[in-house]
């Protein structure tokens, strides 16, 4: 074996190890820190590094220890090995002579062009590589241009004036497809044509075969020339397969190239395939993408074609003469041989033995709707081709779903329905971010369809291969489904009796945002008017974030934020998912209740330089009427200090200046005489009002939840709570109470026992009852 591709080998396992590892140290210099991106240096040094410097240096950089919220990189096993030494061998291959340079390069795309057409079904083919997998139908379109053009090579885009060409298309088709094909063409717009999908017979997701055949007509008569028709096996958002056999049969009528595409056409290397797909192996060209179906990384897409004229597919670029373009296949051709044709079809049947296993299981879930019944009334024919294109697809999407009528439990849902379908997408959206995150083997992601809308898709023939996604994997899906469609069904539901709640309470207001996932939106609205339009902006603002700051610190399960990021709605409380027992009038009122405790806060510091100087002044006036009184009272000789004196000794005077306090709450001068009184501090205290809900729950009871708990319980609770008062004096005592009680405190008692301490127990006596 030639020691190069030996070293090359043993270096680039040597490299992937270093790759992939995250704590890898340098051998050389061990007690030198870890390199990371900011310790790149600007120029290039002078003197060189090693191998192991550099590639520590990129692993530092893949493995930023910053970027903790990254996804995982994708695992690449040992056959992903063999597509990255493909890439070094190639660069490596470069270098030989040009005889052996084209004889290798020959073998390798004779080998691989040959095992695709094998595996799929595809007989005289020919292939071409690309790393773009929209490059290859781009070269095809020239190839038929050319072909339907006979003057094309030497006259140019000036033959395409006397007849436009049409290339047509599916509205379920990749988005922007059309327009790179007319860019990079050279092709006007008005070229493109879009044909609808069946909207009264058939699938909804299928190309119009009707429509198409009076498009293509019409096109006809008007002088234009139909050129190309792109079809889907496997629409990118559903995985749905166009009807390719009636769609082969009128291309043929009218001469037109028929191209396919799509995720489905992995399933041709399965022993069964349904009609729908097999149909397929009968176009002229097809696009194949093998990296993510086998978990190949860095492998070309590959578009294989039939045409007999191989100067034409020479001008449309789909061969080349030079070997080095010809090495495009090399990573795809050992990568295939590494694998096998066993273990290329026990891949893609894996991947489709999950779809279906997933199918199956959703079809139990309650509110849970799949692509064959997201809609209530359909035809039989188009129930028939819906469970045919359900069977040869390999993708699955599902999503929440309820009616309207079960949106809320009591009420009226008018106003509801019109954001409908806006509050099924938020939730459907919630609900498919949650399951990547929870289960993210399973690769679902969230896909906007123009029927059904937000849906979370399973597509597991792209990302099965590369995530490694088994069997349990899938059970793991539907059980955390299982546990999440309570808690959206709940969510619904309580929405619109939420807002009924808000709506008893003026301060608050109910935020419309049916792009929320979650019970909705609600602002608090300061309740003054005197306040112009900036300022009422700002106290808004300070009321809401500081309401938002106290409803985080809460201890229940509910979430609280300030809305999506690019949310219209500001100065508002976000409030997430509900639960089953969730007490919504408990919430309105604690939300209105801290409300309104923060507005009366900001308002005290507002007004306290205003409140503190009117009480100053206040007092004043008081203090120097009381001095006016007590000059009146007192006479003018008490005023004198000598005299006064002797007066006093001889006749005492009783003042009658009363003190006086400062209630800051209030803004008010009172009297300090109740603060003396025992009675008028305790009605003082009664009468207090504390702007804090205080909601009862039980212990280890989280807030806004609805108690289960018997009326025993309450009772018991309340009965202690009574024995571990204080002992108080009640306000209406019977008149011979009151004298005991007076007897009790007089100190001349002669000895005798106080009625009270009569009641002290035997063996007690050294510690005898009073009451002061």
């Amino acid at each position: 074996m030639d020691p190069t591709l030996v070293e090359m080998g043993s270096h680039l396992s040597d490299a992937m190890k270093i790759l992939e590892s995250g704590q890898i140290e340098m051998e050389q210099d061990p007690g030198r820190r870890r390199l990371s991106w900011r310790d790149i240096p600007g120029p290039l040094q002078g003197d060189g590094h090693n191998v192991g410097t550099i590639l520590q240096l990129v692993q530092n950089l893949m493995h930023d220890d910053e970027d903790q919220q990254l996804p995982r990189m994708q695992y690449v096993g040992e056959q992903g090995h063999m597509a990255l030494l493909g890439h070094s061998l190639a660069a490596y291959i470069s270098v030989l002579d040009k005889d052996r340079l084209r004889k290798l390069t020959t073998r390798i795309l004779s080998d691989t062009t040959l095992w695709l057409c094998r595996l799929f079904r595809y007989e005289n083919g020919s292939a071409y590589y690309h790393e773009d997998d929209r490059e290859g139908l781009v070269k095809v379109c020239r190839l038929v241009i050319h072909t339907r053009y006979e003057d094309y090579s030497t006259e140019g885009f000036t033959v395409l004036s006397v007849k436009q060409p049409v290339i047509y298309q599916s509205a379920t088709c990749r988005p922007g497809l059309g327009q790179h094909l007319c860019s990079q063409l050279g092709l006007p717009l008005s070229s493109l044509c879009t044909v609808p999908c069946n909207t009264m017979f058939g699938s909804q997701h299928q190309m119009d075969v009707a429509l198409l055949d009076k498009l293509i007509r019409d096109d006809m008569e008007t002088g234009k020339l139909p050129l190309i028709l792109i079809a889907n096996a496997g629409t990118p958002g559903a995985g749905h397969t166009d009807k390719l056999g009636r769609l082969k049969e009128l291309c043929g009528q009218y001469n037109i190239w028929l191209h396919v595409e799509g995720v489905n056409l992995a399933t041709l290397v399965l022993g069964q395939i349904s009609s729908t797909v097999i149909a397929a192996t009968k176009c002229d060209s097809m696009t194949l993408t093998p990296g993510p179906w086998l978990g190949l990384p860095a492998v070309p897409a590959v578009t294989l074609y039939r045409h007999e004229d191989p100067v034409l597919s020479l001008a449309a670029g789909l061969t080349s003469s030079q070997p080095v373009e010809k090495l495009r296949a090399l990573p795809l051709w050992l990568s295939l041989q590494y694998l096998g044709h066993d273990g290329i079809v026990e891949r893609i049947r894996h991947a489709s033995h999950l779809a279906q296993r997933l199918l199956e299981q959703l079809k139990s879930l309650n509110s849970i709707k799949t692509s064959d019944v997201l809609h209530n009334e359909i035809s039989l024919l188009e129930a028939l081709s819906m469970v045919e294109d359900e069977l040869s697809s390999s993708v699955v999407v599902f999503k929440f779903y309820q009616e309207s009528s079960s949106a809320s439990s009591g009420g009226s849902v008018e106003g509801y329905c019109s954001g409908e379908r806006e509050v099924q997408d938020s939730l459907n959206r919630w609900l498919g971010e949650q399951l990547s995150v929870l289960v993210s083997n399973s690769g679902v992601d969230v896909v906007e369809l123009e029927d059904e809308g937000v849906c979370v898709r399973f597509n597991p023939l792209m990302t099965a291969a590369a995530l490694g996604t088994q069997e349990s994997d899938v059970s793991m899906l539907v059980e955390k489904l299982s546990e999440m469609v309570p808690v959206l069904s709940c969510t619904l539901r309580f929405r619109l009796d939420f807002r009924e709640e808000v709506l008893q309470y003026s301060a608050l207001r109910y935020i419309e945002e049916p792009s929320w996932a979650g019970l909705g939106a609600i602002r608090y609205e300061p309740r003054r008017t005197d306040l112009d339009e900036g300022k009422r902006q700002q106290e808004l603002e300070r009321i809401n974030t500081e309401l938002l700051k106290k409803l985080k610190e809460l201890d229940t399960d509910l979430q609280f934020s300030s809305g999506p990021e690019f949310s219209e709605e500001k100065n508002c409380v976000f409030i997430g998912m509900a639960v089953e027992d969730l007490d919504l009038a408990a919430l309105a009122e604690t939300i209105a209740s801290l409300g309104r405790e923060i507005e009366e806060s900001g308002k005290l510091l507002e007004n306290m330089t205003e409140v503190v100087r009117k009480g100053i002044l206040e007092a004043e006036q008081q203090l120097q009427k009381a001095n006016e009184e007590k000059l009146m009272e007192e006479g003018v000789l008490r005023q004198i200090p000598l005299v006064s004196s002797v007066i006093n000794w001889f006749s005492p005077v009783q003042s009658s200046v009363k003190g006086r306090t400062f209630n800051l709450a209030a803004g008010s001068l009172d009297t300090t005489d109740p603060i003396y009184s025992l009675k008028a501090q305790m009605s003082k205290e009664g009468t207090s009002d504390s702007p804090t809900a205080t909601v009862k729950r039980l212990p280890g009871q989280k807030l806004f939840r609805r108690s289960g708990a018997s009326s025993d319980s309450f009772s018991e609770t309340s009965s202690v709570s009574h024995l571990e008062e204080p002992f108080k004096v009640p306000e209406h005592m019977p008149e011979h109470m009151e004298r005991e009680l007076e007897g009790s405190h007089d100190p001349l008692c002669d000895g005798e026992k106080c009625p009270l301490e009569q009641r002290v127990p035997e063996g007690q006596e050294e510690e005898p009852v009073s009451i002061r």
